[in-house]
């Protein structure tokens, strides 16, 4: 294995098979991976260790826990008018004033956990520990999260725990030469619709290293919290594949199941045979390591069933989240505004969809998001 921040020297590991076969695999711990086109789309990893004069030192504590959340959802990449991807740095000079001017107290930042796939918004991640090198390095990114802070703002990190890319290569699927060390073997594991894999969320090396990622980005990069990606694909085990979600004035087929299946709101359907107990175990072991480390930790599910007790405290017999989303609202908006004339839009209907919340449990309603049906 070789070892050297620069690009030009990529580190891997090698392993002999019982079969013969030696493979070749990145890292699954590395904190950075970079991308040469002029040679292969495929990325390579390289051991950061930049000198010390080099290493972005945190200026400002993590601000106090908001009593409500004003959240800017941001892409790096996406974040500049022009026709190219930005950067941390431009980041950090540009949005972040802006974002503040506006009133926002909080940041959700997308796509920055290494993603092959540009056009996945950051959802089909390969390489968990690495920051983004599209953006810039490792470093940028701590001054991003740390010129925030001084300012007030908290940042969530979007992360991805439901699934992970399919890439050999450059991620970690058949890591080890086999299709279940990380993930479900066989169908199980392979989700027919986002063409990724499954975590074995009963698998102890995998509780191992989903926990440490969650850790490791609030220590090393200090950011404030999650927003969990795919929660509703986590709880069940049908992942909402092929289910329909019926809103008021509106009934979607869920092409991505990021909406849910049919919940009429009974709990056979909640507490049955399709809850993936082991996703939800992994959920609530997560809330419960991230609020005793960091009490200040906010936490958020992108679930749209309405599992019962998703945001109460596992104290109560919930899964721990401080916040649920409420996918639905995005949603009307954008179908009202696309498709309906002002004369037609039904009053009973939005304030229906604007309180459908389960009581006692935190919903942070969205205006707009990258999820708008």
């Amino acid at each position: 294995m070789s070892s050297d921040h620069s690009p030009n020297n990529p580190s891997q590991i090698t392993m002999v098979l019982p079969s013969g076969e030696r493979i070749y695999r990145i890292p699954a711990w590395i904190k950075r991976v970079v991308q040469d086109l002029t040679v292969s789309p495929a990325y390579d990893a390289v051991f950061w260790n930049p000198p010390v004069d080099e290493v972005h030192k945190f200026q400002h504590a993590r601000p106090k826990k908001p009593e409500s959340l004003r959240i800017y959802e941001a892409h790096v990449g996406i974040s500049s008018p022009e026709t190219r991807v930005a950067t941390y740095k431009e980041f950090t000079k540009n949005m972040l004033p802006r974002i503040k001017y506006l009133g926002y107290n909080a940041i959700q930042l997308m796509a920055i956990m290494e993603h092959a796939y540009y056009a996945s918004f950051g959802y089909q991640v390969n390489n968990f520990f690495a920051a983004s090198s599209r953006y810039g390095s490792p470093e940028d990114l701590k001054e991003l999260v740390d010129t925030a802070h001084g300012m007030g703002l908290i940042v969530l990190l979007d992360v991805v725990h439901s699934h992970a890319s399919k890439n050999v290569i450059d991620g970690i699927n058949e890591f080890d030469g086999t299709d279940h060390l990380y993930f479900h073997g066989g169908a199980k594991g392979r989700h027919e619709l986002w063409d990724s894999r499954l975590f074995n969320y009963g698998n102890h090396e995998v509780l191992r290293f989903l926990l440490s990622n969650l850790r490791f980005w609030m220590e090393e990069y200090k950011f404030d919290g999650y927003r969990f990606d795919g929660v509703t694909s986590m709880l069940y085990t049908h992942h909402g594949i092929g289910t329909y979600v019926h809103y008021p004035t509106m009934f979607l087929k869920n092409l991505l199941t990021k909406r849910n299946s049919g919940f009429s709101g009974g709990y056979h359907e909640y507490f049955g045979p399709a809850v993936d107990e082991e996703g939800v175990t992994y959920l609530t072991l997560a809330n419960q390591m991230l609020h005793e480390l960091y009490p200040d930790c906010i936490t958020v599910a992108e679930d749209v069933s309405g599992m019962p007790a998703l945001c109460l405290p596992h104290a109560l017999g919930g899964a721990g989240f401080d916040y649920r989303l409420a996918m639905a609202i995005p949603d009307m908006w954008i179908k009202l505004l696309k498709e309906s004339t002002d004369d037609e839009w039904d009053m009973g209907s939005i304030s229906f969809t604007l309180t459908n919340r389960r009581h006692g449990e935190k919903t942070i309603a969205y205006a707009e998001s990258h999820d708008q049906a």
